[in-house]
């Protein structure tokens, strides 16, 4: 009974957190219509509240400001705008900030997160897998010289939070995994492993910044 038990949690536990973030999501962006007069709602329309309006309006939204800010008009009007937020001291230092980070994780042409490193950490003989996020800069790569490369290292389970450390590229093993492979590898503690790749010579990260 035990067994079948345990067997049944680990189909229906996946199940019900996917449904419940899913939910959790839906609803959350289904509060932009809060900003829309009631009349204009599409409750008002239909008689009745139809769950996932706000997610389609919420992509809208996002595209329709990407395409805005494509050009050179919108350029102009987001330069307007981040120029207005920089005279407020305490929304200047907290946007600027989640701006920097957004740019580089999700910039198509950033170099965050693109190697999952193999290194040795906290101490040397355990080892644990990091993300490469470029070289040390500022006074910090004045000290430590070109020889070294950033390197972020999530926590388990939750990923989001974790350690940066700058290390010695020699000391830096590029695994033969995706990211998305290594993170997965990561979350489950070690539980999913990564599919077996084909095998090559480990290549320390020195190799890295310049490919």
């Amino acid at each position: 009974m035990k067994k079948y038990f345990v067997t049944g949690l680990l189909i229906w536990i996946p199940l019900v957190i996917t449904f419940v973030v899913l939910a959790w999501i839906v609803n959350t962006l289904d509060q932009i219509l809060l900003l829309v007069p009631a009349t204009v709602r599409p409750e008002a329309f239909l008689g009745f509240h139809m769950p996932g309006i706000g997610v389609v309006v919420s992509l809208l939204l996002i595209l329709v400001t990407g395409l805005a800010a494509a050009n050179f008009v919108g350029q102009r009007m987001v330069g307007f705008w981040e120029s207005a937020l920089s005279r407020i001291p305490v929304v200047k230092s907290i946007y600027y900030s989640v701006k920097q980070v957004s740019d580089t994780l999700l910039s198509s042409n950033g170099q965050a997160f693109r190697k999952a490193l193999l290194i040795q950490y906290p101490r040397e003989g355990m080892w644990t897998i990091g993300f490469q996020t470029g070289a040390p800069g500022g006074d910090a790569a004045h000290h430590l010289g070109p020889d070294f490369v950033s390197v972020y290292v999530p926590t388990t389970p939750n990923p989001t939070s974790g350690f940066f450390l700058m290390l010695p590229r020699k000391d830096a093993i590029e695994l033969d995994m995706s990211v998305d492979e290594a993170l997965k590898y990561i979350i489950s503690m070690g539980v999913v492993a990564p599919p077996p790749h084909r095998t090559r010579t480990p290549q320390p990260a020195s190799a890295l910044l310049n490919q």
